[in-house]
């Protein structure tokens, strides 16, 4: 009797606590509640970086657009554009690009606390610092030539890269206006308007590219200033389209308050300018370190038809839209991988007929389609850093992973070993980008995102100097 009582407690104390029904409906509620969750996410997220990745596309596309054009004229058009458009414009884009990004942690944040003006008053503030960092930067361009001279290229390649850079300097000027309006718009979810705008200035670009070169016979001159017109006319347009009550809530007009708290934001986008312009400066090195190699003209077109072809993301300062973000963004770096792989010839011809530029593309094939995929990872867990407001820390790893570790391991690869192009690259990838990542990646991972959200509420609170009786309401 005793042993059918024990058996009749062993086989209650092996059935579950729930049924086995109400198992199934919880973990079914739980997996329909998850995927209700990813699709709100996703129409967010893609309601932001659909026309975003159209506009990044269509931008970098009117600069293809400028090259694939110098590279008809010849070879040493096509080197000295590369150089002009990836070295010179490259050093100063990224810190005047880093330096607008600034917006994105100020406008985001003040967007979400309802403080609508002030982002009119950031607009103009970061039009202000912006302008007077690209007047200081302009001894880059006048005096591109000389400059070149001295790190050692050619003197063919260095008088037409001069010349270049010159008339470059009214795109340069464009950035100061254009990526504070970007960001500005971007920060109210107006991307539409970026992208139908860039949309009209790459149309702009081909036509202008094609009448003054093959029409007019304006020659690599032509090309540049087609580029220049394009350019001010993507900014023109944005500008027009928000003082004419395109952003009633954020802009009012223009405000001698801009001209308040200067010295504190150019240090919040000083410290924005030096995190991304480090990354931008390493691959631009990489550039440089390609013209001291054998056969370096050819070598030097082969890897900017390449970093052409490198992308960039943004995301949110949440801890689920950032892991959305980066699941969506691989799966883009999978896609355009693929397509690089496949379709590589295709690409190639649109830029040049040259037979060595072809071989040297062919042999950086694969490194190409790595660098995609790290590329399609690393720009998401910068834009988490760049929403979240740690530009200063991003510095810091940056610096460290790059300059450090990233830097000597390609010049070790490259020169020591004797791999020559391959092997600074892949030493500058593995040293920099690789290890770059998985930081930013532990950082994101262990972020306290409820800290996070109250350090952005006392930001906003700090920056749009709000009345005492809306503090506490900021704060919760």
């Amino acid at each position: 009797m005793g042993s059918i009582t024990n058996g009749d407690n062993q086989e209650d104390l092996n059935q579950s606590l729930l049924p086995q029904s109400s198992i199934q409906d919880e973990e079914e509620h739980n997996f329909k509640d998850l995927a209700l969750r990813v699709w709100i996410e996703s129409k967010k997220l893609w309601h932001i970086v659909g026309p975003a990745i159209f506009n990044r596309l269509a931008s970098y596309s009117m600069i293809v657009i400028t090259q694939a054009f110098a590279g008809h004229l010849g070879e040493i058009e096509l080197a000295s554009t590369s150089i002009a458009m990836n070295v010179i414009i490259g050093f100063c884009f990224g810190l005047v690009l880093g330096m607008a990004s600034a917006l994105e942690t100020l406008c985001g944040q003040a967007f979400g606390a309802k403080r609508y003006p002030m982002l009119g008053i950031y607009l103009q503030r970061s039009w202000i610092v912006l302008f007077l960092c690209c007047v200081l930067l302009l001894p880059f361009y006048v005096f591109a030539g000389p400059i070149l001279k001295l790190i050692g290229l050619s003197n063919e390649v260095v008088e037409q890269t001069g010349l270049v850079a010159q008339w470059l300097i009214p795109l340069h000027l464009s950035f100061a206006f254009y990526f504070p309006m970007q960001r500005f718009l971007q920060s109210q979810l107006k991307t539409l308007v970026i992208a139908w705008m860039s949309l009209v200035a790459l149309l702009l670009t081909v036509l202008l590219s094609w009448l003054f070169v093959f029409v007019w016979d304006f020659g690599l001159v032509g090309a540049i200033v087609a580029l220049d017109i394009s350019w001010w006319a993507l900014g023109v347009g944005l500008l027009v389209y928000i003082v004419c009550d395109g952003c009633p809530l954020t802009w009012t007009g223009l405000s001698v308050q801009a001209f308040s708290g200067l010295w504190e934001f150019l240090k919040l986008s000083a410290a924005s300018g030096v995190m991304l312009c480090l990354e931008f400066w390493y691959y631009k090195i990489l550039m440089l370190m390609t013209g001291y190699l054998k056969d370096a003209t050819i070598t030097v077109d082969a890897l900017v038809r390449v970093a052409n072809e490198l992308g960039a993301g943004n995301a949110k300062a949440a801890k689920f839209a950032s892991i959305l973000s980066l699941v969506y963004s691989t799966m883009l770096g999978l896609l355009f991988c693929l397509l690089i792989l496949i379709f590589h010839d295709e690409f190639i011809d649109i830029f040049t007929s040259s037979t060595e530029v072809v071989q040297e593309v062919d042999k950086l094939l694969y490194l190409l389609g790595a660098a995609i995929l790290l590329n399609s990872v690393q720009p998401v867990l910068s834009g988490v850093a760049i929403g979240s407001g740690w530009q200063a820390l991003v510095a810091y790893v940056n610096l460290g992973c790059y300059y450090i570790i990233g830097l000597p391991l390609g010049i070790l690869m490259g020169w020591v070993f004797n791999l020559g192009l391959m092997g600074i690259w892949s030493g500058m990838i593995i040293g920099g980008t690789v290890i770059q990542s998985v930081i930013l990646a532990i950082i994101t991972i262990r972020s306290d995102w409820e800290n996070e959200a109250a350090k952005a509420s006392i930001r906003v609170n700090k920056w749009s100097n709000p009345k005492p009786d809306d503090q506490s309401e900021i704060l919760h």
